[in-house]
């Protein structure tokens, strides 16, 4: 399994645990290219994505990843979508959580 994916099943577990509307994975937002949120509340158009390898020269620090990354979010933006982008440490001390648990109960919508 990669970084990115124990790092992924690690912030889903913590949704779970804490009892948040469960999120859909790998979800294809856009019309037209085949570009994907790692998670995504698409009800309320809230994304979510797991920056893995930032602190060791992954691809999304990377000057082609880090672009392509943007203009992918920028794309989500002008869809509508809020994005929350989330490095491993964030996901491994909870602030991730934190964040995405005010989010969600700010818009009254947990299970």
């Amino acid at each position: 399994m990669s970084k990115k994916s124990d790092l992924e099943a690690e912030f889903a577990y913590q949704i779970k645990v804490i009892g948040l509307a469960e999120p859909k994975r790998e979800y294809k937002f856009h019309p037209t290219r085949k570009w994907r949120l790692d998670f995504a509340w698409d009800e309320k158009k809230i994304g979510v994505e797991i920056q893995g390898g930032t602190y060791k020269g992954g691809r999304h620090t990377r000057a082609l990843g880090y672009r392509n990354d943007r203009e992918k979010i920028n794309n989500a933006i002008l869809l509508g979508w809020r994005i929350l982008e989330f490095t491993s440490d964030m996901i491994k001390s909870g602030e991730a959580l934190d964040i995405i648990e005010t989010l969600l109960k700010e818009q009254k919508w947990t299970n």
